[in-house]
């Protein structure tokens, strides 16, 4: 493998959300985010997927530049991205863009899409006819010139996402981050999004880290997969080998429960699980593994130490007392 463009050392966010005693007042912390470690590679699409509040968008806003760590790192091309105490130079914010879940809240509903599309070339490109720049990036995500004059609320909601990728496109980017980009978009409209958005892969040798809480759209899109729970990765794999392997007992839930609709898909997915109780509180996370309380193979030392990452075999990463290292 070539070298990571982006890494993640040790990555924790914590938000403070009020305050235990009179006297000696401490504080109450969500562990939004709690010791990641992950790497992503250019060219490739790494699915960060998990229930809501898992922590996934929260990754994907500190990496945009909107939240600052805690504690750890994150580095893209070799420079750390918080490095200092000012704001993220230019050229990183160019580099990195984001692609929000609700297109309709992240335009600004005032502006033509001519006007919204101007923004980020005005800042990251001057000396660039915006005009000109503006036809090009329609062009680039199949809109008609026309659609320079409509206001967002003229255009449907695939539409509307679209155009948010093409203002994240307007800086020429190398790291995209989709955060839920098909969530909010009725069935029929998803594909085209997803098409648009591999076709724009090759083409630009665009780089995604793609947030979902969808296991099915991975399957199909995905170059490797990680899967969080409560602030902490639970296991990491290559697309294919992911879904064929899972290791983890969370995993082998999560694809467990997948709809499907022939006996033959039905076939290829883990046995099904059944977990135990609901989801802990991210203020009071369990001790030990975070996932104990809900996990059917649950023994004594899962309730007393939290398991720590490691290679089951080539590039498959789990953390769960039950795995063991292929020798």
């Amino acid at each position: 493998m070539t070298e990571p463009i982006l890494i993640m050392r040790d990555l924790k966010k914590y938000f403070t959300v009020g305050h235990t005693g009179v006297i000696r007042r401490k504080p109450i912390d969500v562990k939004a985010v709690d010791g990641v470690s992950l790497e992503l590679y250019a060219g490739e699409t790494f699915g960060l997927v998990g229930e809501s509040g898992s922590g996934k968008s929260t990754i994907a806003y500190m990496v945009a530049g909107m939240h600052r760590p805690t504690s750890g790192t994150i580095e893209f091309r070799g420079r750390d991205l918080f490095e200092g105490g000012g704001g993220r130079p230019l050229d990183l914010k160019k580099e990195i863009q984001i692609v929000f879940q609700d297109p309709g809240s992240s335009l600004n509903a005032r502006r033509t899409i001519a006007q919204n599309l101007a923004v980020p070339l005005r800042i990251h490109k001057p000396d660039e006819d915006v005009i000109s720049a503006t036809l090009r990036l329609l062009e680039l995500v199949d809109l008609p010139p026309s659609y320079m004059y409509r206001y967002p609320n003229m255009l449907s909601g695939g539409e509307k996402q679209i155009v948010a990728i093409a203002r994240a496109l307007a800086t020429d980017p190398s790291l995209v981050i989709l955060d839920e980009p098909t969530s909010a978009l009725d069935v029929s409209v998803q594909g085209k999004v997803i098409n648009l958005l591999m076709r724009l892969q090759r083409e630009l040798n665009l780089t995604y880290l793609f947030i979902t809480h969808d296991l099915s759209l991975m399957r199909n899109i995905a170059s490797r997969v990680a899967i969080m729970y409560l602030g902490k990765v639970c296991e990491v794999a290559g697309g294919a080998e992911f879904f064929q392997r899972p290791e983890h007992p969370y995993t082998q839930m999560l694809l467990s429960s997948i709809p499907v609709i022939s006996d033959e898909e039905e076939a290829l997915k883990p046995a099904k699980m059944v977990p135990r109780g609901e989801i802990p509180s991210p203020v009071n996370v369990p001790p030990g593994c975070s996932f104990n309380t809900r996990c059917p193979y649950v023994f004594e030392q899962c309730m007393q130490a939290d398991p720590q990452m490691i290679e089951l075999h080539s590039q498959h990463f789990a953390r769960c007392h039950l795995l063991k290292a292929e020798n």
